[in-house]
């Protein structure tokens, strides 16, 4: 008898704060939407770090889980001006097609890929693209890329080895030279030299490529002795081979090119080896700076809508004094009173959770279907559990911190001064 009593009480207690919320529409409605922004920025954009976090891990996976990057500089955002102080690796010798060959040679070494990138201006009749960005690849590239190649195929070792003038497109400069036509077998012009088109590549859907932009891929030795890349911004991928461990192949790698470099003992490794874990803390990093600056533009939601709160239910209040008294003189205990006024700040912040709960999921699933999909590929779930344990706990904030203390006024009032209130 004592529950239903309770029960009875709790759904009284919900329709009185109702009908004060319809009372007083102006003010609960811009209390509701502070809060369902917060919300809302806070779901959606976890929709869309969710879809780009699948889509790093997916280029990563396709790599293999023990492949590793061996570069002149260091992975990371460095600030760096030149001197020997603050970048010394500027100093470093970079590394070189010998080594690449040495280190392909390892027992624990399934293959080697070097790559150097640059920028060149390509021209198809009277289409001309001034600065497209050209990666040149040692033959194999696609063991480690996970992208697809078609119509059309990569080039081969033999054509890598005497430099052959063919080249593979993405569908950005397909578009850009022949209007979505077939491209296999048009001669394009790269920085006024004749290039064959033999593919067309859809990457693996990431974000730390570039192919939102017309791109395009070489052999290596065309890249380094027909378009004179420069041979300083060398990298490798290096595959150890099944069964493998990558500490075991790196260990390996990093004693061959230090005896490639002829390093004393003492003397520091002036090459930098990472594993897939670098690049993710690297990434993570990154991404966490992000999701930072959106906490803090829906904490500003958040703290509008609790600032919300605390006004209409101070002002709920002062307005229902007189009740607040009667409801005393006949009985109302403190508890119930603070009970009452407790409910209306969780309806006003439930709502407003609601709303934005609501809202963002529809705005996540946007940026799922038309941004994330056209830019990249990436299709990002809905994190559905995430985003409802986001509302439910911004409710429960909201009406602990800004709804607790006009409540617990409203108890402490007075019932004979109440009552004389005017």
């Amino acid at each position: 008898m004592r529950l239903a009593s309770k029960i009875h009480a709790l759904g009284e207690g919900v329709l009185i704060a109702l009908d004060a919320i319809r009372t007083n529409k102006a003010r609960a409605g811009l209390t509701i939407l502070g809060i369902a922004v917060g919300v809302f920025v806070v779901t959606a954009m976890a929709a869309g770090v969710h879809g780009i976090n699948s889509g790093v891990e997916k280029s990563l996976e396709a790599a293999g889980p023990t492949t590793f990057y061996v570069t002149r500089w260091p992975m990371g955002v460095n600030n760096c001006n030149g001197s020997a102080d603050s970048c010394p690796w500027r100093h470093h010798a970079p590394l070189s097609i010998n080594e690449a060959t040495s280190i392909a040679q390892l027992p624990s070494i399934h293959g080697v890929i070097a790559h150097l990138g640059d920028n060149a201006q390509v021209k198809y009749h009277d289409r001309n693209l001034a600065s497209v960005n050209i990666d040149a690849y040692t033959a194999g590239w696609t063991d480690v890329d996970g992208g697809d190649i078609s119509p059309g195929r990569s080039f081969t070792e033999n054509e890598n080895t005497n430099a052959a003038q063919v080249i593979i497109i993405n569908d950005k400069m397909r578009d850009a030279l022949f209007d979505e036509g077939d491209a296999l077998g048009k001669v394009v012009a790269v920085n006024g030299k004749p290039f064959s088109v033999i593919g067309i590549y859809h990457p693996l859907a990431n974000f730390f490529s570039n192919e939102d932009k017309p791109g395009a891929k070489i052999p290596f030795e065309t890249g380094r002795r027909k378009l004179l890349f420069g041979i300083r911004w060398l990298d490798l991928t290096v595959k150890p081979k099944d069964g493998v461990s990558q500490d075991v192949a790196m260990d390996e790698v990093t004693a061959s090119l230090r005896t490639h470099r002829r390093l004393r003992p003492a003397t520091e490794n002036t090459f930098f080896l990472y594993g897939q874990d670098k690049v993710m803390e690297l990434y993570n990093s990154t991404v966490q700076v992000f999701f930072v600056v959106v906490l803090a533009l829906s904490a500003i939601g958040l703290l509008v809508g609790g600032v919300g709160v605390i006004a209409i239910m101070m002002i709920s209040v002062t307005e229902r004094t007189r009740e607040i008294g009667v409801r005393k003189a006949i009985g109302a205990t403190r508890m119930q009173i603070l009970t009452q006024f407790f409910i209306e700040a969780l309806l006003l912040s439930a709502i407003g959770c609601g709303i934005g709960l609501v809202i963002g999921l529809l705005i996540g699933g946007l940026i799922n279907r038309f941004v994330l999909i056209s830019l990249s590929g990436v299709i990002a779930p809905i994190p559905w559990l995430q985003s409802v344990a986001i509302a439910v706990i911004f409710a429960t904030v909201v009406t602990l911190f800004f709804g607790t203390y006009p409540a617990y006024r409203a108890s402490r009032l007075d019932p004979i001064e109440a009552l004389r209130y005017e």
